[in-house]
């Protein structure tokens, strides 16, 4: 903006030099000037008085000046032009990529936050009319004596309960497997790391659905249980809250732990071997290398890559859904003992379609990762002290 504004000024200053002086001097810069300077006799001072005439000195240099300033503002204004296309240019690269952001996020954004506002819900009859209504579904939403607002607790608690276990097993497991197959002592390393990445070339909805088929009532693990007497009755996997909840992260604990193995296996073998030997020197054992070396090492480089699967932990919409998809729902409520905030969000709007309760969901699960997000990488050693990693 200074630089527009000082080029502006730039280009006054010039015209109005050329209006004032420099035309003019252009003009007479050719011949030099055609008027000498007069010599001419006055009679009553009977003296010679002169003529001032045309300076050629004066006018070759105010010529030369204003030549100058011309190519000067010839060259500013090629600049100008140069830089005004390569902005056009880059306006015109951006411009499908920002109309993309317009139309598939900033607006739907703005239409789901203000169904917020509204009575859009199945409820009477307002999918045919509805109306603003404050922030009556945030207050429907927040009341915790409310059913809206009891089940809304809920499931954020249990959501923020997933994410931790889901996060922070997946990583503590899967790095000391990780270290369990670096070991100099371990054998057939690659064969190891073979199994369990095996595991990932499955798709992982396969994989959840065939879990979810393998633990029903009449599945294959129940079956085989009660074949081999070990129960009388089939184990209520998904029907029983805390046994579905364990479950849930126990199968998420298959999924996620290679994965994360194969993100630590090449951090691991980054840790300098010094630090290790220094430490054995000192006398000390393996679990306190490990909490005094490997793991701040390792939380130093994968804070981000934690607060990403954190997050990416309370959107986890696959394993929820494919799994339990939700249940066991109680009598009368829309949330089910195992649904997250965002299948939560997916059966009211979609199954249920009360899409004001759902926007409100939506914008409330928005602000809790924003905080969560913010709060933790700021506080974090990567973002304090990032000069200190070598």
């Amino acid at each position: 903006m200074v630089k527009g504004i000082l080029v502006f000024l730039i280009e006054v200053a010039f015209c109005l030099y050329m209006i004032m002086s420099g035309f003019h001097s252009l003009a007479q810069l050719p011949s030099l000037g055609t008027e000498a300077q007069g010599k001419v006799w006055n009679e009553a001072k009977q003296i010679y008085e002169y003529s001032t005439g045309d300076n050629s000195q004066q006018i070759l240099l105010a010529g030369v000046v204003t030549c100058f300033a011309i190519a000067a503002i010839a060259v500013l204004w090629v600049l100008q032009m140069r830089q005004s296309f390569s902005l056009q240019k880059r306006i015109e690269l951006m411009s499908l990529p920002c109309l993309g952001i317009l139309v598939f996020n900033v607006v739907p954004l703005v239409y789901m936050i203000s169904m917020a506002f509204t009575t859009y819900s199945k409820e009477g009859e307002h999918l045919i009319l509805f109306d603003w209504d404050g922030i009556h579904q945030f207050q429907r939403v927040l009341n915790m004596n409310g059913n809206i607002g009891r089940q809304f607790w809920h499931v954020l608690g249990w959501t923020i309960t997933w994410a931790i276990f889901a996060t922070f097993l997946n990583y503590i497991l899967g790095m000391v497997l990780a270290m369990v197959i670096n070991r100099k002592d371990t054998k057939g390393k690659a064969f190891w790391r073979f199994c369990f990445v095996l595991s990932i070339a499955v798709p992982q909805f396969v994989t959840l659905m065939i879990m979810n088929i393998m633990l029903q009532p009449s599945g294959a693990v129940n079956v085989l249980l009660q074949n081999l007497g070990l129960i009388s009755e089939p184990i209520p996997f998904w029907t029983n809250a805390m046994i579905a909840r364990i479950t849930i992260i126990g199968i998420n604990l298959w999924v996620g732990i290679p994965y994360t193995m194969l993100q630590v296996t090449g951090i691991l073998q980054n840790i300098p071997s010094e630090l290790y030997e220094a430490a054995r020197m000192d006398g000390a054992g393996p679990m306190r290398i490990f909490f005094k070396i490997t793991l701040p090492y390792m939380l130093f480089v994968t804070a981000p890559y934690l607060i990403s699967s954190f997050v990416g932990n309370i959107n986890n919409f696959n394993v929820i859904y494919l799994l339990s998809g939700g249940g066991p729902t109680r009598v009368g409520d829309t949330a089910g003992q195992t649904d997250l905030l965002v299948t939560w969000l997916y059966k009211l709007t979609i199954d249920q379609q009360y899409y004001n309760l759902g926007a409100v969901i939506g914008i409330m699960t928005f602000v809790i990762l924003t905080v969560v997000t913010l709060v933790t990488y700021r506080n974090s050693s990567s973002y304090k002290n990032e000069e200190a990693f070598m």
